[in-house]
């Protein structure tokens, strides 16, 4: 696929550009936002994509703030992390990390759905692109080398 960009200002555009990352990915999935509570990781839709990268081999890397929302809202997820825990892997920022406001997705180091503050929609989505991917990238290892072990099936009480 050749690059494409795409800028989005709705939670619909959001929405829909994030499935389609979700969707591309075959190998890993990197995510981070303070809460994910906009990315509709509970959906039906988004638990049938995840199931489907998951059941092929991938790997699902996951970093938040706050798992607050995905424990009381998402049980679609916390029984996916149940199924398969063995491919995915949650972690939780430190106080020291809590100021970072921006919200992403990266699919196989080519695909990103990024949101430039996690208080509002705005934001870009860009395909088949690994060097505009590239610092998005290094930011999520820094931040999950400072991260630490969070969301567990077991700590759900699933």
């Amino acid at each position: 696929m050749d690059k494409q960009t795409r800028a989005f200002s709705t939670r619909l555009e959001f929405e829909q550009l994030l499935q389609l990352c979700l969707s591309r990915a075959r190998l890993q999935l990197q995510l981070f936002d303070p809460d994910f509570a906009l990315w509709q990781l509970g959906s039906s839709a988004t638990d049938a994509i995840l199931r489907q990268f998951l059941g092929g081999g991938g790997k699902l890397q996951l970093i938040a703030h706050s798992n607050a929302h995905l424990e009381r809202d998402a049980p679609r997820f916390l029984r996916l992390l149940k199924e398969y825990g063995h491919a995915i892997e949650c972690r939780l920022t430190h106080k020291n990390l809590r100021q970072l406001t921006d919200s992403f997705c990266i699919a196989d180091g080519q695909d990103q759905v990024r949101r430039f503050h996690a208080g509002h929609l705005r934001g870009e989505a860009v395909f088949g692109s690994p060097p505009d991917i590239q610092v998005c990238a290094e930011r999520f290892i820094a931040i999950w080398q400072e991260s630490s072990p969070g969301l567990h099936a077991s700590t759900t009480g699933l």
